[in-house]
């Protein structure tokens, strides 16, 4: 939840006294806040605020999915992970996705199913990824962006949930695509707007 969505209700809201834009960045803000606890506490916070992103669970016909090997500078190496990318300031969540299948994959789909939505750093972050599953794939060439230099390959679900299970694939948002597209086959995950 963003700070722009306090709940002055929930007895547990931390109330926010002052509020310092700390460093800003072409596309992270890191901010300094000095906020009252529950209890009366004052205690300073800091978060960075991010645009949003959207994740692709792209599934071919066959069932294979649509996977790319990333190299991650923070971490100084290369992630497994499914097609992602951050929200433009007034894009549309959907347009969003369609737009990163196509320019990271080369892929573009028939039908899209909205799975749902996950914060994956609440304690220092309020990104949001909104996770869509693509289905009736095109392969129509990639588009990347400059230096974005991406490996594409295709693997099964049971190889992906196995390299899960291995610590081959640690990025969050890889791993919660999969289990969620292990509950949709199953016919387990709910229907979502």
């Amino acid at each position: 939840m963003s700070r722009d969505a306090e709940q002055p209700d929930d007895p547990l809201a931390e109330h926010t006294l002052e509020s310092r834009l700390a460093y800003q960045g072409q596309f992270l803000r890191v901010f300094e806040d000095t906020v009252r606890c529950p209890d009366g506490h004052v205690a300073p916070r800091e978060y960075l605020r991010h645009p949003g992103a959207v994740m692709v669970v792209p599934v071919l016909d066959d069932g294979r999915l649509v996977l790319e090997r990333q190299y991650r500078y923070p971490l100084r190496a290369s992630f497994i992970e499914f097609p992602a990318g951050k929200i433009d300031p007034g894009e549309d969540i959907l347009a969003c996705a369609q737009r990163e299948l196509r320019e990271e994959t080369g892929y573009t789909a028939s039908e899209w199913t909205y799975l749902g939505g996950f914060h994956n750093a609440v304690g220092y972050c309020d990104e949001k990824i909104e996770v869509y599953l693509a289905r009736g794939l095109q392969h129509e060439g990639a588009a990347s962006d400059d230096g974005e230099v991406l490996e594409i390959f295709t693997a099964t679900l049971d190889e992906v949930l196995a390299w899960i299970a291995e610590a081959r694939v640690t990025d969050v948002k890889t791993i919660i695509g999969a289990y969620w597209l292990q509950r949709f086959v199953a016919g387990d995950w709910p229907a979502r707007r």
